[in-house]
């Protein structure tokens, strides 16, 4: 169950090297073989060992990802998606070889439907671009997994973040999707509408596949409202338990909370040193509500006795734009923090969910596992959910700390597993988590390889991700 005990993909020397030949005839400069640029296409983002394709084509339509994967699909050669390179486990790993098609240049957004609540956009465009040209229209994309990914990647791991607790994961926030299928045949899977009984739902099933049944040309996605009045901020507490304590309270009395982001002690120290915060060391929940200026300012108050109860505080919150700016890139910036704290370190970043009642007992079993293995490893976690993320920092030369690090994962998987939760949140299965999937759905998994094998015979579609085939 090691991290780098990878699903085996056999090369095809011959297939590889004709369609090698026939995509640089046929885009020139925008296909390349460098090895640098096939490095930066490959997974270097934490522990997985990069594995690089052969050549990257950078797209700039669906006409041309059709093409390049009717050329993949004649020669039987394994295709990547590749958006900005931000995804954890693996995913743009070319285990055969084969060609990196990156979609970063398709990144024009089609058409907003400001009546509507909804856009079309290219895959390439990221939350960010979407959002400052949303600005003026009073609407906003509201998914933030905290790094600036591409939509289309975003779609295809089924990402989430720090606002998924109100406005949800982009399964509910994707109405219909473009996609090229591994014979590369150009699929709509739906209308505009906002909701359909029309056969099977493919956008769905495209939606968490990870490139692995097609690659996604075009998204139309769901828009929210900019909220008149936001609020935000940090309340310490005296214990890990009382903080998730004070997130379930919050989620049960119904409190409409926007984000509610827990960080522990740890954590919080190295984001007190990297980013300056003025905070007490201790574990600590960052809040945000939405709403109008009464609505939000009573919910803040309503949080405060919650927290009170518990013997946290105090919350310390702000209506100013700027103040909980820079409370959210600390947050944000979570990750560059924890790696301060073992400075050359590598950081593996997992994740799991657990039912929120739950959550209390798996964090607190977590962190007493971590003590006693003498690991460093902070806690992060989308609380209002019951998802937490885990970074073990670690010496990847070192074998025996390898082998801790992956003896840990194992035992954070297996206890979510154990009280009903999923081996992951938000990070995807690509290749570090194949073998717990297996655990997780048992029979389904068959289901699921039977769908791959009938849409992608060949196995070209990133394979070596989610199971094996």
């Amino acid at each position: 169950m090691a991290l780098n005990d990878l699903a085996p993909v056999a090369r095809n020397e011959d297939g590889i090297a004709l369609a090698l030949g026939i995509l640089k005839q046929r885009f020139g400069d925008r296909f390349q073989t460098g090895a640098a640029l096939r490095a930066q296409h490959a997974h270097t983002t934490t522990y997985i060992p990069a594995q690089l394709p052969d050549g990257v084509l950078f797209a700039q339509d669906a006409d041309e990802v059709q093409a390049a994967v009717e050329v993949c699909a004649a020669h039987r050669v394994p295709i990547i998606p590749f958006g900005t390179g931000s995804s954890l486990e693996g995913h743009v790993n070319a285990p055969g070889g084969g060609i990196s098609i990156d979609l970063s240049q398709m990144n024009r957004i089609v058409a907003v439907h400001a009546e509507d609540l909804d856009c079309v956009v290219e895959p390439g465009v990221t939350r960010s671009q979407l959002n400052t040209h949303l600005r003026d229209t009073g609407l906003f994309f509201p998914i933030d997994p905290g790094a600036d990914a591409s939509l289309g990647g975003m779609a295809a791991t089924r990402a989430s973040g720090t606002n998924a607790v109100r406005y949800g994961t982009m399964r509910d926030n994707v109405i219909s999707l473009e996609a090229v299928m591994p014979n590369g045949r150009k699929i709509v899977t739906a209308k505009r509408a906002r909701k359909s009984s029309a056969g099977y739902d493919l956008t769905r099933l495209m939606i968490g596949s990870e490139g692995t049944l097609g690659i996604i040309t075009q998204l139309t996605l769901r828009l929210a409202g900019q909220p008149a009045a936001i609020t935000g901020g940090v309340c310490p507490f005296p214990t890990l338990e009382a903080a998730v304590n004070a997130v379930i309270l919050t989620i049960q009395i119904g409190l409409p909370v926007a984000r509610i982001e827990l960080v522990n002690q740890l954590q919080m120290r190295s984001m007190i040193d990297y980013a300056g915060l003025d905070l007490p060391e201790s574990p600590c929940l960052f809040v945000e509500f939405h709403g109008t200026e009464a609505g939000v300012a009573e919910q803040a108050e309503t949080f405060a006795e919650i927290a009170g109860e518990l013997e946290g505080g105090p919350f310390i919150w702000s209506a100013r734009a700027e103040d909980r700016s820079r409370l959210w890139k600390a947050r944000h910036d979570a990750y560059w923090a924890a790696l301060t704290l073992r400075p050359g370190a590598k950081g593996i970043s997992t994740d799991v969910c657990v039912p929120i009642s739950e959550l209390a007992d798996c964090i607190v079993e977590t962190e007493a596992d971590i003590a006693e293995n003498g690991l460093i490893a902070p806690i992060v976690g989308h609380a209002g959910d019951g998802n937490f993320h885990v970074l073990v920092l670690l010496d990847d030369t070192d074998p025996a700390e390898i082998a801790a690090a992956e003896a840990f994962i194992e035992r954070l998987n297996l206890r979510a597993l154990a009280v009903g939760g999923t081996c992951t949140g938000e990070h995807g299965i690509g290749q570090g988590k194949m073998a717990f999937l297996e655990m997780e759905l048992g029979g389904a998994v068959d289901v699921m390889r039977s769908i791959k094998t009938a849409l992608d015979p060949d196995n070209i579609m990133n394979p070596g991700k989610v199971l094996r085939v």
